[in-house]
């Protein structure tokens, strides 16, 4: 943990390029056994390797992974996407949604004060969480904390329902001023590759600027 702590700040040091922090919050619950499970564990390799063949947004994407089945657990911990290997993702246990979005929430924190402390600027962070049901703990907490700083403007979320079981009504509690949109089949490659160009078009702009999304691209992968 402490090495891992060093070198995050290594990073801060030598490349002051302006962050873009990105937080996956991804259900691995048991009902994802099988190829959901498997695809998207292609998707989120094909989202990494995207960002490493863009020449501005390797320097300046962050990504953390939490997922959430038999727990919530940090997968990834943020760090130079060079350094990094995409974890294995393994289908398992319930959906404590809540506690994984809390978790998630804690780490855009964390990250946020160590660029206060190196001097480096960031854009707002962003949370993508993607579940096929719905949380089987409170999540009253994280409803709350997340609507705080949405309200703010200090954090964007994507919340995106898989299968036809996903719940988006109580998605949607954790996406104030953003509807959850539905996953068309398992199209988990078509959404990694709109995010990593979403996230190329933010690392190409200035912090604090307005940037519009390719809001025609989710049709690749989206339904309402």
């Amino acid at each position: 943990m402490q090495e891992e702590y060093v070198l995050r700040q290594e990073d801060l040091v030598e490349n002051p390029t302006a962050r873009v922090p990105i937080c996956l919050v991804l259900d691995v619950s048991g009902s994802m056994a099988g190829e959901p499970i498997r695809e998207l564990q292609e998707g989120v390799h094909m989202f990494f390797n995207a960002i490493r063949q863009d020449e501005v947004a390797q320097y300046a994407a962050e990504i953390c992974i939490v997922t959430f089945g038999d727990t919530a657990r940090k997968a990834l911990d943020f760090m130079s996407i060079e350094r990094q290997e995409v974890p294995a993702l393994v289908a398992s246990g319930t959906t404590p949604m809540g506690q994984a979005t809390m978790m998630a929430l804690d780490l855009l924190d964390a990250r946020k004060e160590e660029y206060k402390r190196a001097g480096v600027d960031y854009f707002q962070p962003w949370m993508v969480i993607m579940t096929d049901g719905e949380p089987t703990d409170d999540i009253g907490v994280a409803v709350a904390r997340v609507g705080a700083l949405a309200a703010g403007k200090k954090l964007t979320v994507f919340p995106i329902g898989i299968g036809a079981d996903a719940n988006l009504q109580r998605l949607a509690e954790l996406s104030p001023g953003r509807p959850p949109l539905r996953l068309k089949g398992l199209n988990f490659k078509e959404f990694f590759v709109w995010l990593s160009r979403s996230v190329s078009r933010v690392s190409q702009s200035t912090p604090g600027e307005a940037i519009a999304l390719d809001t025609a691209g989710i049709d690749a992968w989206a339904r309402v």
